[in-house]
């Protein structure tokens, strides 16, 4: 299976894809270079929004916004005029922004945004993952609902809504939650995968970063460093391994029309020079027809 490199500029550190099943265009994150992007497959137009701080993952709202994670917290985009409404900050000892942004994100079937954060110097496991829903009140509020990571990634759901799977990049490891979606709770937080560390002179096949959940519960993971996305069943084995032209893949989804597109985004940003300079250079997008279709994306749920 061979990937195809989209005609679109590299990205700094791309995350975050979803294709937008009224708009029929792929949507993602430029983390490093502080915007987001949507491509039309079927046009080539290709549309982006400056952020004033790093969106570390987006997902569709209702009338033709976005959702954002950024920096302190979250935010709706109107895609139309640009116009950019904060919804909720993190919780104000959150607030050093020298240290802490959201990371990767998706809304759940219920409607509500779940986001895990990165806090740099990676020196101790204080990342977070946060939901955004609807208050009570009518307006948002902001739930801790997990920590003990270095940097959160990996967010998924599998498709019975039974379970949430998160990963913890650095430690190279994926868990899994029992998940309930009628209140948002997440239980029993157990090891699902383990991926071996680099040692010198031993292969490496790379770090879990982004991930999809596909129709049969397939879990899609893009390799950071390893140069691949994997599909995992449900019970961890590995159903296939897709080669990617560069090194440092971070998050796939499923698209298309008929959602059996494989989209990838990767990383440029602290690349060598000959990746970044390379006839396919670090942070391309790609795709590549699957057999197996994903799950069509969750919007997030606006008060009224």
């Amino acid at each position: 299976m061979t990937l195809q490199t989209l005609p679109l500029p590299p990205s700094e550190l791309g995350e975050s894809p979803f294709w937008h099943p009224e708009e029929n265009c792929l949507y993602w994150c430029d983390i490093q270079g502080f915007s987001v992007h949507a491509w039309t497959p079927a046009t080539g137009q290709h549309r982006h929004w400056k952020m004033h701080s790093e969106p570390g993952c987006c997902a569709p709202a209702p009338g033709g916004h976005l959702v954002i994670g950024l920096r302190d917290g979250f935010y709706l985009l109107n895609a139309t005029t640009g116009a950019l409404t904060c919804l909720a900050l993190l919780p104000a000892e959150q607030h050093n922004t020298q240290m802490l942004r959201l990371n990767d994100g998706r809304c759940d079937t219920a409607g509500r945004f779940w986001a895990g954060s990165v806090i740099t110097p990676r020196t101790a496991p204080d990342a977070a993952l946060w939901c955004l829903a609807v208050a009570d009140d009518g307006g948002y509020s902001v739930r801790y609902m997990a920590g003990d990571n270095f940097t959160a990634n990996g967010l998924a759901f599998s498709p019975d809504d039974r379970f949430m799977y998160w990963s913890n990049t650095p430690e190279h490891r994926i868990d899994r939650f029992d998940f309930d979606v009628a209140t948002g709770a997440i239980a029993h937080r157990q090891p699902w995968m383990q991926f071996d560390r680099k040692v010198d002179g031993q292969p490496y096949g790379g770090r879990p970063d982004g991930a999809a959940v596909d129709v049969n519960g397939n879990y899609w993971v893009a390799m950071y460093e390893g140069g691949c996305v994997l599909q995992l069943s449900p019970s961890g084995a590995v159903l296939q391994r897709i080669a990617t032209p560069v090194t440092c893949p971070t998050m796939v989804c499923l698209g298309g029309e008929d959602l059996r597109t494989l989209y990838v985004t990767s990383a440029r940003a602290g690349r060598p020079e000959h990746e970044q300079t390379a006839a396919i250079a670090a942070g391309s997008l790609f795709s590549t027809p699957v057999t197996t279709p994903g799950l069509p994306v969750n919007f997030f749920r606006l008060a009224r």
